[in-house]
């Protein structure tokens, strides 16, 4: 008889473990408790919210992600469920440039150069940083590698980068920790953010691309991960329920794992919890012999929000890069974002960007001698005075609700990016997006009970929260359920 695997929760985690168990020979049942899957990064209903041309009906998420080259379980997940990784990502080097053009890049002269060197020359290359700016963040780099990416378990990022310069603070360890961790820098953990940086600069990436290039969805997040895999799913005869709240968790005296839901009690030999933290908690707190050992660290987690504002204007001078992707001078709730997104360029397929360039009059520019490339070429200018945009104004670690979020960061784009007559589209913020990644940080185990796993990006392990950190912990708990069933 083949062994059964019952999991609560439909996000990225819960969708890993699925197809992972699936490919491992087992019968599979999905619950999810929403109604559409995804989690914490799904995409959002179509439509533009606006009539004004050029408004092409860009599909919204409830974020805005950037999945990286080191992202190697994901992207090999992605992969195996059929998904065309160069039409779903744009794929860019490490770029993290201001409007201004200062700011760290790698050069296109070391693009090729073997890592770390290629991130070497970025540091040494920094825009706008004095030759001390730079030679102290190589230092730094240098000390870090050499011990092994270690620190303190209690060390934060702002007490390990003390020594850096304001300009190397301020222009990319603070924006860089927030946008890793979702944590301001003096409450981040130290050696996460060595990890991270470890990895990414370090690390393998998923063939062709190398660990620290920034991959861009050119897609919703739907597109990416849940609906491939619940095809995949589906066509491999696995039972897939939406809308199903587990209200209820037992075991029977054979052993056997009893969910009960609306209406309905599902049960399998083998459980994963792939739901948020605190709904596995409240969950297993209604056992007879409920694990406090895991409950506890599970309940005590704190979450920091991410706000996303999406917009379109029109920018007074044209887009300062060649890249769909820049940074924004971060400074609190007055200045609340640290990257601005040009949703247009990554969604809108060449031959459309040409016609509505046509008609509207709007232009995408170029960056020194090099045009805006799209997946197909590259992207067309016409002589105007101003730039047609559709924007993603990211803010991490947001502290505002969403009416101060919105006119804070409209205010930041019209004056970093010379945005006017703009016309919001949606403003999202996502109050539990991630766990507060705080020095040593005591985070639940994969392991449960006999038959009982928990999946999610806060399990225990290196990585924040982070899309890759939720698809591992899901491979890795269908991979117990496999060896124990």
């Amino acid at each position: 008889m083949t062994a059964r695997v019952l999991i609560v929760g439909g996000g990225w985690a819960g969708l890993a473990a699925a197809v992972r168990a699936c490919e491992r020979g087992l019968e599979v049942t999905l619950l999810e408790a929403a109604r559409a899957w995804g989690g914490r990064a799904r995409a959002l209903e179509r439509g533009s919210g606006s009539d004004i041309p050029p408004a092409p009906p860009l599909q919204l998420d409830n974020g805005q992600h950037i999945l990286i080259g080191a992202y190697t379980q994901t992207l090999g997940l992605m992969q195996r469920l059929g998904v065309d990784l160069s039409a779903h990502l744009h794929a860019m080097p490490l770029d993290l440039r201001f409007a201004d053009g200062s700011g760290l890049a790698t050069p296109s002269w070391a693009l090729r150069w073997p890592a770390p060197l290629d991130t070497l020359a970025a540091m040494a290359g920094a825009r706008g940083w004095s030759w001390r700016d730079r030679a102290a963040l190589l230092a730094a780099a240098a000390g870090w590698r050499r011990r092994g990416f270690a620190c303190a378990p209690s060390a934060s990022v702002a007490g390990l980068c003390a020594s850096l310069p304001p300009r190397v603070w301020h222009d990319l360890i603070e924006p860089l920790c927030v946008a890793a961790l979702n944590t301001p820098a003096q409450q981040a953990s130290g050696q996460v953010f060595l990890t991270v940086l470890r990895d990414a600069l370090l690390g393998a990436g998923h063939a062709p691309w190398r660990a620290s290039q920034l991959l861009l969805p050119r897609t919703c997040l739907g597109d990416l991960l849940p609906l491939p895999a619940v095809r995949w799913l589906k066509q491999r005869g696995a039972q897939l329920h939406l809308g199903q709240r587990a209200t209820g968790l037992e075991r029977s005296t054979d052993g056997r794992w009893r969910v009960h839901s609306a209406g309905a009690v599902y049960e399998a030999e083998n459980l994963i919890l792939a739901c948020p933290a605190a709904a596995a908690a409240r969950l297993l707190r209604g056992l007879p012999e409920a694990p406090a050992d895991w409950i506890e660290p599970a309940a005590a987690l704190a979450h920091t929000a991410i706000g996303t504002v999406y917009v379109a204007g029109w920018l007074r001078t044209p887009w300062p890069s060649s890249h769909p992707m820049l940074a924004l001078r971060s400074s609190g709730p007055d200045s609340p974002a640290q990257f601005a997104f040009r949703r247009d360029w990554l969604q809108t397929p060449p031959a459309a960007a040409v016609a509505t360039a046509q008609t509207s009059g709007s232009r995408h520019p170029a960056h020194g001698d090099q045009a805006h490339q799209t997946q197909a070429g590259r992207a067309p200018r016409v002589s105007e005075q101003s730039d047609w945009a559709e924007l993603a104004l990211v803010a991490s670690a947001c502290t505002t609700d969403k009416a101060a979020l919105q006119a804070a960061v409209l205010a930041q784009a019209r004056a970093a990016l010379g945005l006017h007559g703009e016309q919001v589209r949606q403003t999202v913020i996502e109050k539990r997006a991630t766990f507060a990644c705080t020095p040593a940080l005591q985070r639940p185990a994969a392991a449960i009970a006999p038959g009982l796993w928990a999946a999610g990006d806060y399990i225990d392990g290196p990585y924040p929260a982070t899309l890759e950190g939720a698809v591992r912990s899901g491979l890795e708990a269908a991979e117990h359920c496999t060896t124990t069933a």
